[in-house]
């Protein structure tokens, strides 16, 4: 599945990988930013920062490849709750 619509790892972007790892080989950049960061209950792991602000620093979620179909839900989801 390497570079598929589900997964793609850029080794040459100059922050790869962006969160620490043990094995960067099923480290997906597909979700560089993270499409969850907007919902309040996203499923990672975050802190506040002034009660407010999320810091993901801890989070792995979008860069999994095992959970894009996690992500599309919560998406979906919250799509569906407006």
């Amino acid at each position: 599945m390497n570079n598929s619509s589900k997964f793609f790892r850029n080794y040459e972007c100059e922050y790869f990988p962006c969160h620490k790892v043990k094995n960067d080989d099923n480290f997906n950049c597909l979700f560089c930013y993270c499409p969850l960061y907007f919902l309040p209950q996203c499923g990672g792991n975050y802190t506040l920062i002034d009660n407010k602000t999320k810091d993901c620093t801890n989070c792995l979620i979008p860069h999994n490849r095992d959970n894009y179909e996690y992500i599309l839900l919560k998406l979906k989801d919250k799509h569906n709750e407006q």
